[in-house]
């Protein structure tokens, strides 16, 4: 016996889809657009590049549409990132010495900056929810904490890495794909499954969507909000590692600014509304391939590199202001 959908329940469904199919469509048409710009465009070398280029915001926006969807914000991500990578090359020398460091010091000094990045992370989260304090100014003040560190412990100067094996683990690649992009897309998987297979993501959802009714289904609102921090800042020290690799050091002034800009702009331009309650990875990694065509075809159109920034800012109002309207 088939069921009948209410016309609202069909408007709703229709909306969902629509809503969801926006940044693929958004993407065509921009792989369209750049084609038809340059014939370089679709070049595998090109396209392996965008590809390399946006994964390392990609990994942290896959970490900040949790944050988002539970309807919180996480300014820290960029100056997170800075302290995270400088205390990772800072083991791997130390582990290494003057030879350099082999595998071992490598593992070890990952290993310590994903560990670095969930204690980074569950700190805003413990701030957040025990100290009660808005996730803007929490992540505000973080950002500029982690950012001051990092010029501290590096005297505003650079962390190189003595490590080659280091280096080169920045730009290996699997089957011709840069590694970057092979853990970008693992990760998408698995936390896919988390959002959308599993209780904690339909918390997450709730919490986003309605705090009030989230309390009334006896759902722990503090803890699942904690764990979106936690996941962000594991995240952030995936990221960091392999970014940090790829240039065999960090400077400590610019290395991750304005990185959470890219993070945000992919979750938003994704889909995932900023006044949270839904939101999708698949999206996420669409709006983060969307910014990387963008600059791309900025580049390729010999457009001035200052002026990128006002495209971007556009591209996210645009986005924001669609989604309203749909």
């Amino acid at each position: 016996m088939a069921i009948a959908i209410p016309s609202s329940g069909r408007a709703l469904l229709g909306r969902l889809r629509t809503q969801a199919l926006a940044p693929l469509l958004a993407l065509l048409a921009l792989a369209v657009i750049s084609a038809l710009i340059s014939p370089y465009f679709l070049q595998v070398q090109n396209l392996l590049n965008i590809l390399r280029q946006v994964s390392y915001a990609g990994i942290i926006a896959l970490g900040m549409t949790f944050v988002i969807i539970g309807g919180g914000i996480d300014l820290s991500v960029g100056s997170m990132m800075a302290l995270v990578g400088a205390m990772a090359i800072g083991v791997l020398n130390a582990a290494g010495g003057d030879r350099g460091g082999g595998p071992g010091a490598i593992a070890l000094a990952a290993a310590a900056a994903v560990l670095f990045g969930l204690v980074l992370g569950s700190a805003n989260g413990i701030a957040i929810t025990k100290g009660g304090i808005a996730p803007f100014i929490v992540t505000l003040g973080t950002m500029a904490i982690f950012r001051s560190l990092t010029l501290w412990y590096r005297d505003a100067g650079e962390a190189r890495s003595t490590s080659e094996l280091y280096g080169g683990l920045g730009m290996s690649t699997a089957l011709g794909i840069p590694t970057p992009v092979w853990v970008w897309l693992v990760l998408a998987v698995l936390l896919n499954v988390l959002l959308n297979n599993t209780r904690y993501g339909r918390h997450v959802c709730a919490v986003g969507s309605n705090e009030k009714v989230a309390q009334y289904a006896a759902i722990r609102i503090d803890r699942v909000r904690f764990v979106t921090y936690a996941i962000v800042g594991l995240m952030v020290g995936v990221s960091a590692v392999l970014l940090s690799a790829r240039l065999n050091s960090i400077s400590s002034t610019n290395f991750g600014v304005n990185l959470e800009l890219d993070a945000i702009a992919a979750v938003i331009i994704g889909g995932t509304p900023m006044t949270g309650g839904r939101g999708s990875i698949w999206g996420t990694v669409m709006g983060a391939i969307i910014l990387g065509i963008i600059n791309n075809m900025l580049n390729m159109a010999q457009v001035s590199p200052y002026l990128q920034g006002t495209v971007k800012g556009l591209v996210i109002i645009a986005a924001v202001f669609i989604q309203r309207k749909l």
